[in-house]
């Protein structure tokens, strides 16, 4: 099996390709096979979160393009800004991992979710697309009391207005 374990920055050439929904590509480690078939290992470092066109090294020299792909997603549009915000504070409360697009925002699919942004009246659409979402305003998730051997992650300073 081959071994996939570096994340790497540019290639001249993609050798192959790993097709991944998103919650496959928040995993470190992984068994997957490439587009061409070949089975694989992903030995990533702990926290990695691949994203469609990042490139992967194999143990050798194979470079392989990570694709992600297609899945079952709502998609959320509103007739103002001020609704598509709104629908976006109340999935945030809810800790949505939440793609956010130019007058759009997609979510993975869950009807009850659907329902609550039906009621604040913007339009709903089921679709098959990737999804990319947000990766939080700090570079990652939040720290959980069980993440004790998880590097933490530091708080913006406080800023002044007046001194």
């Amino acid at each position: 099996m081959l071994g996939i374990s570096k994340k790497i920055e540019t290639a001249s050439q993609v050798d192959d390709q790993l097709v991944l929904p998103f919650d496959r590509r928040q995993k470190s480690r992984l068994r997957v096979e490439l587009a061409s078939g070949t089975e694989a290992a992903l030995l990533l470092e702990r926290g990695t979160v691949l994203r469609g066109g990042d490139l992967l090294q194999a143990e050798d020299g194979r470079v392989v393009q990570v694709v992600a792909a297609d899945e079952p997603v709502l998609r959320v549009t509103a007739a103002t800004p001020r609704e598509l915000a709104r629908a976006a504070y109340h999935l945030g409360n809810r800790h949505v991992p939440l793609e956010v697009g130019d007058g759009w925002l997609r979510l993975e699919q869950d009807h009850v979710l659907q329902e609550m942004l039906l009621g604040l009246g913007v339009q709903v659409e089921g679709q098959m697309a990737p999804f990319e979402p947000e990766a939080g305003a700090y570079g990652g998730g939040h720290r959980h009391h069980h993440d004790d051997d998880a590097p933490s992650i530091r708080q913006p300073a406080r800023l002044r207005i007046h001194e």
